[in-house]
């Protein structure tokens, strides 16, 4: 039967919109979202997601402050594939396509009415893939883009005003294949595995540009993803090079207290970016992320199911498992005489020669 979607001239298959291209499991289309205030005391990330292969929607909210993250999750069967992104009592509303967005979730324990409004134009980021052997496990698309944050947000009781003079933030969209729902056995993976994952994902606002750097690294340093985009209020964008980035780790660990971007203009003049990480939300404690043991994205939970969660992340459960994902922190930036906010999302799993890890115990000193 067609769905709601097949009323708009927007096919690029034979298939109705009732089904993706691929019939790869791990399909996905996904939102994620965060804002914070200007002094990152109170983060928030959220985002919507579903999965049609696997017959699944999800949503996921959780906001840090001090050592304490609360989350809250909402998954449910995904019915007909339309333009009403709902799950439970959460929804994600397009009020100006790439622009403004609203986003809302209805929960005692952790509830939000925002309105998103885009500082600077989205920018398509280069494609992403990695393989294991020759199948991709990650083959997607993404936009991303920075702005600021307008509304109220209730958590554990407490009411939050979100004034957009002050929280600011960054989102993307992205979809294609990434690893979601159960986990598949690992095969030759589990007996010849990569050896160690380095990410970097740096959106940055300022108030006369944006930047956007993504990159990521194989053990040895061979660079298999490299995106640095300046975007400009018209939409124009410059690409800035080959960044090399320089990372300060507090010692005995892999925590990032400061980082340095070296970038090049199209003229081959250098612009140099100082970063502060300030909090950080672990990914997959709450979230949903890779490794998550609670709950990750696309699991089939049931129908109308829902949960929340209160994390201490000093608790030694808790805090032992931190290295081994992703973890988003609020940065700061100064870009010459220019301040700018932004996230600093980083994993340093395993091996990474350029930084001098031998291994998956290795730390600064």
């Amino acid at each position: 039967m067609p769905v709601p979607l097949d009323e708009y001239p927007i096919h690029q298959t034979p298939l109705s919109l009732a089904r993706v291209a691929s019939s790869d499991r791990n399909f996905y289309d996904r939102s994620y979202f965060n804002a914070h205030d200007r002094d990152g005391g109170t983060f928030l990330i959220t985002g919507l997601g579903v999965y049609p292969n696997l017959g699944v929607t999800d949503a996921y909210a959780a906001v840090r402050r001090g050592d304490t993250v609360r989350a809250v999750r909402f998954s449910d069967a995904l019915g007909d594939r339309s333009l009403d992104q709902r799950v439970g009592g959460y929804r994600v509303e397009v009020i100006e396509p790439l622009r403004r967005i609203r986003v809302v979730c209805e929960h005692d324990d952790l509830g939000f009415d925002l309105t998103w409004t885009g500082a600077f134009p989205a920018v398509q980021e280069q494609p992403h893939q990695i393989l294991a052997g020759n199948r991709p496990i990650i083959d997607a698309s993404r936009f991303a883009q920075v702005g600021s944050w307008a509304g109220t947000l209730h958590v554990d009781g407490d009411d939050i005003m979100v004034d957009p003079a002050v929280w600011t933030g960054t989102r993307d969209r992205s979809w294609g294949i990434r690893p979601v729902g159960e986990t598949e056995p690992p095969g030759r993976a589990a007996a010849e595995p990569s050896g160690g994952f380095w990410w970097l994902y740096v959106p940055l606002r300022f108030d006369d540009f944006a930047v956007v750097v993504i990159v990521q690294e194989e053990p040895d340093g061979r660079r298999t993803l490299n995106d640095a985009t300046r975007i400009w209020p018209d939409g124009r964008t410059e690409q800035l090079g080959w960044p090399r980035i320089a990372i300060d780790y507090r010692s005995g660990t892999r925590l990032p207290v400061g980082a340095r971007l070296e970038l090049t203009t199209p003229d081959g003049k250098p612009l140099e970016i100082e970063i502060t990480p300030g909090t950080g939300v672990p990914l997959h404690v709450g979230c949903g992320y890779g490794g998550d043991p609670d709950w990750q994205h696309g699991q089939w939970k049931g129908r109308d199911w829902s949960s929340s969660s209160r994390y201490d992340l000093t608790d030694p459960g808790i805090a032992a498992r931190i290295p081994y994902g992703v973890t988003d922190h609020v940065a700061r930036a100064r870009c010459g005489d220019a301040e700018g906010w932004g996230l600093f999302e980083h994993a340093s799993i395993g091996r990474h020669d350029p930084t001098g890890f031998a291994d998956w115990g290795s730390v600064a000193p």
